[in-house]
């Protein structure tokens, strides 16, 4: 595969350089098991050293100068998904796709994906045409290859050559890294919230342990969802509750660090239709808040049963008795043992208690 690295602005690199180009290329070497240490964008005499075992190990001058040489032969072990600031319209440069070739590829998209609206065969991959790409793949998964293949022109593939098939399956593997970024339910297995008390934070978790040791004593069956939840997770739950329900415009949505998520989708309607799969999943009833009790450790989302009377302890050690109804969500009895341990129920919020019950 004989890649086009000039559009993609790899200028040669040593030790000494900053910046993002030093940073991608740390996370190559990296990623292929080279000691270059946590990346940080400063290439210095680790990534030197990691540099020149790299050129060895491929057959190259030994120089630890990351030139044209070293980048053609990285592109092709898939550096070319660490270059920094990668579009769709640079890779297909990259993969010598010109104007016609693009346009060829636009309308191929739109007729294997039935997309609508159609994409304009401008010869301008942008970010519609990226989304209407993303789009497609999401719809074919696995057949997306093949039936690009099968639909591009012959003029295309004759264009392109030899290096059609390798850059189909660069431009497959770019399609499929932006799909698993868009927003949808898969998200809800991301950062997952702990259910160990354990997690929570102090004097809280000390009440919470008490009271939850009582009423399991007293014969109840405890069921425990949610404890400390990660802010990654918060932030989720949160904007998929805003574009979802507030109306939000999904590109309004702020970026979190290590949150690699994109809510937008190739039509309006697709954005909000999947930020209210996420809310579905997540069971959101009301809009989280970015910062609150179980974000600090401070509330348990907690299901409690039970079918015969319980004789429960409270925190103040007298035994007291509970009837129906045999679910801790809706006995006020239950609540009010709960605030002897000082844990609050949350009456709007059917598995919520927390230390202040909000």
């Amino acid at each position: 595969m004989a890649f086009n690295a000039s559009v993609l602005g790899l200028t040669p690199i040593k030790i000494g350089a900053k910046g993002d180009t030093a940073l991608a290329w740390q996370r190559f070497l990296r990623d292929q098991k080279f000691p270059v240490g946590t990346p940080d964008g400063d290439f210095g005499k680790a990534t030197d050293a990691a540099t020149r075992t790299y050129q060895t190990q491929n057959k190259l001058t030994v120089t630890g100068i990351v030139d044209v040489a070293t980048y053609q032969v990285a592109l092709q072990q898939n550096f070319i998904f660490y270059v920094a600031n990668l579009t769709a319209g640079r890779l297909l440069q990259a993969l010598n796709y010109g104007t016609e070739e693009v346009k060829d590829l636009q309308r191929s998209l739109t007729a294997i994906g039935k997309l609508q609206p159609i994409l304009q065969a401008d010869g301008a991959f942008g970010a519609n045409s990226t989304r209407g790409m993303v789009e497609v793949y999401k719809r074919l998964d696995t057949k997306f290859r093949s039936a690009l293949a099968q639909q591009l022109s012959v003029a295309t593939k004759t264009k392109i050559g030899s290096d059609f098939e390798p850059g189909l399956d660069i431009l497959t593997e770019f399609s499929r890294r932006l799909r698993v970024r868009l927003s949808g339910k898969e998200w809800v297995e991301f950062k997952r919230a702990s259910a160990s008390l354990e997690d929570l934070a102090s004097p809280f978790r000390q009440k919470a342990q008490a009271f939850i040791k009582a009423v399991q004593a007293a014969g109840a069956k405890v069921t425990i969802n949610n404890t400390l939840r990660p802010p990654e997770r918060v932030h989720l739950m949160h904007y998929s509750y805003r574009v979802a329900a507030e109306g939000l415009p999904p590109q309004s949505v702020p970026a979190m660090p290590g949150v690699n998520i994109d809510w937008v989708h190739y039509t309006p309607e697709l954005s909000v239709k999947m930020a209210k799969e996420m809310v579905e999943a997540y069971d959101i009833a009301f809009k989280p808040a970015l910062r609150s009790n179980h974000t600090i450790g401070y509330a348990i989302d907690c299901e409690i049963e039970w079918t015969k009377t319980l004789k429960v302890k409270d925190g103040n050690g007298d035994i007291v008795e509970i009837d129906g109804p045999g679910e801790g969500w809706e006995n006020e009895d239950l609540w009010a043992v709960g605030e002897t341990y000082e844990v609050y129920k949350l009456p709007a919020d059917a598995p919520h208690w927390s230390i202040d019950g909000y």
